[in-house]
């Protein structure tokens, strides 16, 4: 069982920047991949960002390559994703995810989640 606790979010003006941080306890950490994902209301849950388990390797959706990018840290057991010239579309709950192994963009193979937290961009 591996816990994530969210946190970071909040409200910011289009332009702005916010850094959302997980924080994991439980099995190992560093076996997992961690990612990023974001659900606005009425839409899927969609794929953001994600990080291989040695941190050499970093994928994002083309809406926010270039503006977001995505850590880790294997001694603290957290990943960051730092958010930066946010627009009004970005705005969602944010989950971090672990998968076991290789990282994905598919929700239905992600292994745990985290309970979200709300970021708001206003135009």
């Amino acid at each position: 069982q591996v816990q994530l606790v969210e946190s970071g979010g909040g409200l910011v003006q289009t332009g702005g920047s916010l850094r959302l941080s997980c924080a994991a306890s439980g099995r190992t950490f560093s076996n997992y991949a961690m990612g990023w994902f974001r659900q606005a209301p009425g839409k899927e849950r969609e794929f953001v960002s994600a990080i291989t388990w040695e941190g050499t390797s970093t994928y994002y959706a083309n809406s926010v390559k270039g503006r977001f990018t995505i850590s880790r840290d294997n001694a603290k057991n957290t990943v960051s994703l730092q958010m930066n010239s946010l627009k009004p579309e970005d705005t969602a709950v944010y989950y971090c995810a672990a998968k076991l192994a290789r990282p994905t963009r598919e929700p239905n193979e992600i292994n745990y989640w985290g309970q979200g937290t709300q970021v708001t961009v206003s135009s």
